[in-house]
């Protein structure tokens, strides 16, 4: 299935102003925003681990329970054209971060690309990196770098 826009929407039109397929279009699918993240109550500092949502299909790079997700998971973030940018965790490679920042999309985005699999082709998703919380312990156990996901 193809994603490519030959009108580049998010270039002309304002976050805010994007309707809801135009907005849900810009997830590139690297589900890294479903990675767990630990972080430090003294420090603020906040970890990466290699440690997904029991609700993420990673074969498909999919939430099995996106349109419920935060029934199932009440702590699970929703991205918005207000809080995009802020969202420090997110991988600096997010489409609505770096479009709330004035950044182009990555080149291999399916929406420049019009391939829906070209993220993971990238090296830039979870995929084949992750382990589901249901077969973990500790999260500590699974803490990794800031470029663990990064096109490896």
């Amino acid at each position: 299935m193809s994603r490519k826009n030959n009108d580049r929407f998010w270039e002309r039109i304002p976050l805010k102003e994007l309707s809801e397929p135009q907005w849900e279009s810009l997830c590139d699918s690297c589900c890294q925003c479903c990675a767990h993240k630990l972080q430090d109550e003294d420090t603020g500092e906040i970890v990466k681990t290699n440690v997904v949502c029991r609700h993420l299909d990673v074969s498909k790079g999919q939430c099995t329970v996106y349109s419920q997700r935060h029934i199932y998971v009440p702590d699970c973030i929703k991205v918005t054209p207000e809080n995009a940018g802020e969202l420090t965790w997110m991988p600096d490679t997010c489409a609505y971060k770096l479009l709330a920042n004035g950044e182009p999309l990555p080149k291999w985005h399916p929406l420049e690309t019009g391939d829906i699999n070209s993220t993971a082709f990238a090296g830039a998703s979870v995929l084949n990196k992750v382990l589901s919380e249901d077969d973990v312990d500790d999260l500590e156990d699974y803490v990794v770098d800031d470029n663990y996901f990064d096109n490896k």
